[in-house]
């Protein structure tokens, strides 16, 4: 899937806007591939998978576009 980057935090997690889909995914810092957290813009184009989660669903495997 694809989406961009909408809020990025100080604790190493972030918010993603998805492209066909009004919910944001919340994704964590260990979630991501082939960049590292500090390298991420709000802004930034991301690709992802969507995982289930306990507390709802979560982007993983994220990666810059």
């Amino acid at each position: 899937m694809q989406g961009t980057i909408k809020k990025l935090t100080d604790r190493q997690y972030g918010f993603i806007t998805q492209e066909d889909n009004n919910q944001d995914l919340f994704f964590h810092g260990n979630s991501l591939e082939g960049v590292s957290f500090e390298e991420l813009r709000e802004g930034d184009e991301v690709t992802f998978e969507v995982e289930e989660t306990a507390k709802g669903s979560a982007a993983v495997n994220v990666k810059k576009a």
